[in-house]
């Protein structure tokens, strides 16, 4: 492989919003460059060994990762608790606590039915399988050999990339995810979504209240 590769395999990632599988970074290159172009999945893979080496050795703070099947620029662990921060603040894709409860029973019980799913949370799940439908975390994947036939929920890969997972394997065991619970900058960051959360709530009642002196 030509190392001029290396250099277009990263911007190629670089310039995409969602993972860039194998096949799509050798289809770019091949549409430049010509189908004769000498690149395979293999080059591919070294290539981005090859970077993340540089990158390390010159304390980027980004590295490539795989997400979903495709590749992704990343920022390091080490800065997680600072993008967490910010990512607290961006509400619209904040998923709530019921929500995220759904989801977890849906990743690890998968393929599972309403029914199924009601009986482990106790409540009705209609409002939230449609909105994780609707940000695409879950799909519809067929129907339960079963009397009436449920239909079967399945994660996506919009939950893959959701959650940054290469695959459904990546999935914290449960002893792991005890460990994650008690960990004190987890604690930190629920801490301060919560805080939000709440100071959002009655941002929206003061308005309101607000709105509602106005009319009278």
């Amino acid at each position: 492989m030509e190392n001029i590769y290396k250099n277009i395999i990263e911007a190629l990632i670089f310039s995409s919003d969602e993972p860039l599988t194998n096949s799509e970074i050798i289809k770019a290159i091949k549409g430049i460059d010509g189908e004769d172009a000498e690149i395979t999945a293999e080059d591919i893979n070294s290539a981005i060994d090859l970077l993340n080496q540089e990158y390390e050795a010159t304390s980027r703070a980004v590295k490539i990762v795989k997400i979903a099947g495709g590749y992704l620029f990343a920022t390091r662990e080490e800065f997680a608790k600072y993008i967490g921060y910010l990512s607290s603040e961006k509400t619209k894709r904040r998923l709530s606590q019921a929500a995220l409860e759904t989801l977890a029973i849906i990743a690890y019980k998968q393929p599972i039915t309403k029914p199924e799913l009601e009986s482990i949370r106790g409540v009705n799940s209609d409002y939230i399988l449609a909105t994780l439908l609707d940000k695409k975390l879950i799909t519809i994947s067929g129907r339960a050999e079963t009397i009436g036939r449920p239909l079967l929920y399945t994660t996506t890969d919009e939950f893959l990339k959701y959650f940054g997972l290469n695959s459904l394997s990546d999935l914290p065991k449960p002893r792991e995810i005890e460990e994650i619970m008690q960990d004190e900058d987890f604690i930190e960051q629920k801490n301060k979504i919560m805080m939000n959360a709440v100071e959002e709530t009655l941002e929206k009642e003061m308005e309101n209240e607000e709105n509602s002196d106005e009319t009278e």
